[in-house]
């Protein structure tokens, strides 16, 4: 092949390689932006959904790169607590046994529960533990010398009783409660509680918040955009596949005149047969 001809054709691909060279490397990418959006967010930021409050509390990036982040808001429950009638609950740092009584009741009595063995232990007079006698339980009490048998109703003190009826509030595990209802078998109170509940968020998908779906993008992962223009969102996704495809292209063409530069090239100093 002549040099002359080659020079020509190198040339023509150099300059086509060039051309898309500089177009790939000068086009600018589209991005996702919303006009006017729903909400534009900072970490920390609050925002109202159906009248309920969130937070936005910032986003990182996942072991695949993507960006996710969490919406939270505090949600206000009621809880409950059944207490069967003989069942013991802690209360105060004690035991109490539930008392229930007659077949339509509206109040139940809390008992206390008697440690026994530490008020006998705390007696330097009786013994540590009870004993029994023709079938019947004593403390045995000495005192001067002499030792005496008393029942544990004549040593013991009465325990505690404390009743409560429906709407009374009692101060029960760190909490406040109130008694809701009272049956021959049990006794039911409650309280509110608050809990977190927290909304997953991913970049550039649609987020279910509250009633509202909406369409998510993280500039970076301290800035949380919301919006429910849907139409805009799809318009611009595809003008970015659009361009990602148009690049792929371009790159293509690119590759393959420097190759076809370097072919011709190599041809041109093949040594001629005749």
């Amino acid at each position: 092949m002549q040099r002359r001809a080659v020079a020509v054709y190198v040339a023509f691909f150099l300059l086509v390689g060039s051309a898309t060279g500089v177009l790939v490397t000068t086009a600018q990418t589209p991005g996702i932006s919303f006009e006017n959006p729903d909400h534009d967010l900072s970490s920390g930021d609050t925002f109202e959904v159906n009248g309920e409050e969130y937070t936005f509390t910032g986003a990182s990036e996942n072991d695949d790169g993507e960006i996710v982040g969490q919406a939270e808001r505090n949600r206000t429950t009621e809880r409950s607590e059944s207490w069967s009638n003989g069942s013991t609950v802690q209360l105060d740092g004690g035991e109490w046994t539930v008392r229930i009584s007659g077949e339509d009741p509206d109040s139940f009595t809390l008992v206390e529960v008697l440690d026994r063995t530490a008020i006998l232990e705390n007696d330097s007079n009786a013994d540590n533990e009870t004993i029994e006698r023709d079938g019947e339980e004593y403390v045995v009490v000495t005192e001067n010398g002499e030792s005496r048998l008393v029942t544990p109703d004549e040593y013991f003190p009465a325990p505690e009783e404390r009743s409560y009826a429906v709407d009374d509030e009692i101060q029960y595990d760190d909490r406040t409660v109130t008694v809701d209802s009272v049956s021959s078998d049990a006794a039911v109170v409650v309280w509110m509680e608050t809990e977190t509940v927290s909304t997953e968020i991913v970049q550039n998908s649609r987020v279910t918040i509250g009633e509202t779906e909406f369409v998510a993008h993280f500039s970076d992962t301290s800035t949380l955009t919301l919006s429910t223009d849907f139409e805009s969102f799809e318009a611009q996704n595809a003008a970015i596949d659009r361009h990602e495809t148009n690049s792929d292209g371009l790159w293509r063409v690119m590759i393959i005149s420097l190759l076809s530069s370097g072919l011709f090239l190599a041809m041109a100093f093949m040594p001629s047969r005749y």
